[in-house]
């Protein structure tokens, strides 16, 4: 059974970027997080603020949307940012490598119902929704079945 998301309400792009940031600091190799959403939602965002906060050295951070991914020396180890949006069959999945860096990597995927059964189960979503009423809010919602999770996200709350 999933447990419910750990919901936070943020007001801004700036607090977006803070609880991302926040979250990568919590991150360790081999850790997935699913990034779901609309389009406009926020994340890719999100992913560049969680990246920088690991960078060693700033950088720029571009969207994989036409590279598909982009990977990134971290002080957690090796990152990769993936956007699933254009890919149209999962066999693109193994070609793209990212079964492998699962295992060894941290991983952001945007898009990440293009991974069909391939999402790793331990994997953590984070699901942004524009707020209706306000241009810049967000409904960000975190949820994992993992045992890893629980404790992480009671330390972001």
């Amino acid at each position: 059974m999933t447990p419910p998301a750990t919901i936070f309400h943020s007001l801004s792009e700036a607090e977006t970027a803070d609880l991302a940031r926040r979250l990568g600091l919590c991150l360790l190799a081999g850790d997935t997080v699913l990034l779901s959403g609309p389009i406009g939602a926020g994340k890719t965002h999100f992913a560049r603020a969680l990246i920088g906060s690991l960078l060693r050295v700033p950088e720029d951070v571009p969207s994989p949307t036409f590279t598909l991914v982009q990977t990134y020396d971290t002080r957690m180890g090796e990152l990769w940012h993936a956007d699933l949006y254009r890919l149209t069959d999962t066999a693109e999945i193994d070609e793209l490598g990212l079964i492998d860096a699962f295992g060894t990597a941290i991983c952001l995927i945007e898009w990440p119902d293009r991974l069909g059964d391939l999402a790793p189960d331990d994997a953590l979503t984070v699901t942004l929704s524009p707020d209706p009423d306000d241009a810049g809010a967000r409904h960000i919602g975190l949820q994992a079945v993992d045992a890893r999770w629980p404790h992480l996200l009671e330390a972001l709350t």
